[in-house]
């Protein structure tokens, strides 16, 4: 039997950095090969009449189905070859090619042309030695006190005030009623809370709020100016009344042994020590981050990276469905929507850029992630999420997870290098 890559011939042609246009002839002889094949796949589902199911002649079925028959040898025969082609160049195909001048007929061989594109061959700059700015990993005391601030008033209760009217700060929960004085139209009933003294109130209620008690009532008007943001109401006068449904005041504890013990810990000073840590490890990873950001942009501004359009195409599309969470549905103008999309071509076209440079650089230290260091990874985020390693294992059981899993630990790597290769200055 012939050698599959001997029934092939193939020239290409570079027509840019990350394209290719491939003429591929499939030879007769494996041509009819499959042809046979499929003619006797029809014959054998063919029902024509005359002739029972699977039984007609092979010159009828030819006859019949001639077109169809070579129409499936077309479709068997080109993704079949063209993977052979591209396994057999060392073509990095991205996407999907684009085929076209196909030419076949029963007998003969199957031509046609494949533009493919490809990833970059480019040549890295220096890598080591960078110079990159030394930052600052240090926490300060005040740092500490703000965090046990912010933790104090998120322990902070909400307790019913008796015996006095509202002030700053209290939380209150009334209902509300406007009517248009110039419609006589009723507004909807609302019930809203608010913060008595917050910037953000609607003047009208805040103006209004204190010495209120629970259970009072009170009526006012007021005039809203045209340029008011609340269509609704701009340039209206409306007449509300408003009712107190409850006050709260904000009572938060003290800095104390007391509080430490509400956050499970021993004492202030023990709390104090894990802010301490636990900022410091926070400043440490956000230094890292930014180190390795600054370090990879230093190789790609060095090195000329051109990207497959298509490969742009579905990493764009990545990054809009991941910022499509984060945008309104509606309400966004033409302008705003094409800012967007460029700003995620831009990013894509970084991310990209990014991958390819660290892959590279993996490529050039011999880098490689083994499945050991992978089962020390799995083991690790079970630990650090107190979760059974068994359920994190099969978590990771599919193929393609534990092969993102490890194409994360091959860039945590290499950056890593990357950073500890670099001149902080």
């Amino acid at each position: 039997m012939a050698d599959p890559q001997d029934e092939l011939k193939c020239t290409i042609e570079t027509l840019g950095p990350v394209s290719r246009e491939l003429d591929v002839e499939v030879s007769a002889a494996e041509a009819a090969r499959v042809h046979e094949e499929m003619t006797a796949s029809f014959a054998s589902r063919a029902k024509l009449p005359g002739f029972r199911p699977g039984k007609a002649p092979l010159d009828v079925v030819l006859q019949k189905f001639g077109p169809d028959i070579e129409h499936e040898v077309i479709d068997h025969l080109i993704p079949e070859s063209l993977h052979r082609v591209l396994e057999k160049h060392a073509i990095r195909a991205v996407g999907v090619p684009s085929v076209r001048d196909v030419s076949y007929r029963a007998g003969g061989p199957i031509r046609y042309k494949a533009v493919v594109e490809t990833w970059p061959e480019f040549d890295l700059p220096p890598y080591k030695k960078l110079k990159l700015k030394k930052r600052d990993e240090s926490v300060s005391d005040e740092d500490v006190a703000k965090t046990i601030e912010d933790l104090r008033l998120k322990h902070a209760e909400y307790l019913p005030v008796e015996n006095r009217g509202i002030q700053a700060g209290d939380f209150v929960i009334l209902q509300i009623q406007g009517r248009d004085l110039k419609t006589k139209r009723l507004m909807p009933v609302e019930k809203i809370s608010v913060v008595a003294g917050h910037e953000g109130n609607d003047p009208a209620v805040e103006a209004h709020l204190s010495g209120l008690r629970t259970g009072e009532e009170t009526a006012f008007e007021h005039a809203y100016p045209a340029d008011d943001p609340r269509k609704k109401l701009a340039g209206k006068t409306i007449a509300f009344t408003m009712k107190i449904l409850s006050v709260r005041e904000t009572v938060t504890p003290a800095v104390d042994d007391e509080l430490a013990k509400r956050m499970g810990e021993e004492s202030l000073d023990v709390l104090r020590k894990k802010v301490r840590t636990e900022l410091e490890a926070l400043k440490r990873r956000d230094a890292r981050r930014q180190s390795s950001e600054e370090a990879i942009q230093a190789v790609i501004d060095q090195a000329s990276i051109p990207l497959p359009e298509s490969a742009v195409e579905e990493e764009t599309a990545v990054v809009l469905k991941n910022l499509a969470a984060q945008l309104p549905r509606r309400g966004l103008s033409r302008e705003a929507v094409e800012s967007i999309r460029a700003e995620a071509r831009r990013q894509a076209e970084q991310n990209l850029k990014e991958h390819l440079v660290i892959r590279k650089i993996a490529q050039a230290e011999g880098f490689q992630v083994t499945e050991e260091d992978v089962d020390a990874e799995i083991k690790a985020i079970a630990e650090a999420n107190n979760l059974p390693l068994a359920r994190m294992m099969d978590t990771f059981r599919e193929e393609d997870r534990r092969e993102g899993l490890k194409g994360t630990l091959l860039s945590r790597r290499t950056v890593d290098f990357l950073i500890s290769q670099s001149i902080m200055e």
